[in-house]
């Protein structure tokens, strides 16, 4: 029997979804390497990535919104070098905003900014829109291990701690890379931190 790809989307929405409403963590593929995820605004649900990660919870986390409306709820102010940036960026790129606003708490560095990348991804953005909450993405290892770029490659101990393996995408073996990462400092000053 054939499922069409759009089917097999949304039902993979929608079981992904209602774990993250329901407070649940995910391992699901984005428009860069396999994540764990959860509702970014629900501080136990983040605290079981730490813990998943086995990973200090004063190392912040990145988030995904499905457009420049979604993120602006999250930070304190959108820089017009933001907008600039991500207009001309050639791959997906994470920008570390200095006022971040409506999070979990720990989801923040100690400087209170914050990681937030606009995912191009169909599945990622399908996954927003259904639970409409920004939704936490770490890399799919253990603290200190290497960041795998298929799904084969991640920890089998990832895959049995989360509530939900995402099914989708899992048999793709092109390596995925990460995003690039910039910050925003306060005073409008840009860092690149990875290219």
């Amino acid at each position: 029997m054939y499922i069409s790809k759009a089917l097999m989307i949304e039902s993979e929405v929608r079981k992904a979804g209602e774990i993250i409403l329901a407070g649940g963590t995910i391992l699901y593929p984005t428009d860069t390497i396999w994540g764990i995820g959860c509702d970014a605004t629900r501080r136990i649900a983040v605290q079981k990535i730490y813990d998943i990660k086995r990973r200090d919870d004063s190392k912040s986390m990145l988030v995904l919104v499905n457009g420049e409306s979604m993120l602006k709820q999250y930070i304190k102010a959108f820089p017009s070098q933001a907008a600039a940036l991500l207009s001309k960026a050639e791959k997906p790129t994470t920008i570390i905003y200095p006022g971040a606003r409506n999070l979990a708490r720990n989801l923040l560095a100690e400087d209170g900014s914050i990681g937030i990348r606009i995912t191009s991804d169909p599945f990622c953005q399908k996954l927003i829109d259904f639970t409409g909450k920004p939704l936490v993405s770490t890399s799919a290892n253990i603290s200190g291990e290497f960041s795998p770029s298929v799904f084969n490659e991640i920890n089998p101990r990832i895959k049995h701690q989360v509530d939900h393996v995402v099914s989708w995408r899992q048999g793709e073996t092109e390596p995925s890379v990460s995003s690039a990462i910039i910050k925003l400092q306060k005073d409008g000053s840009i860092s690149i931190l990875r290219s």
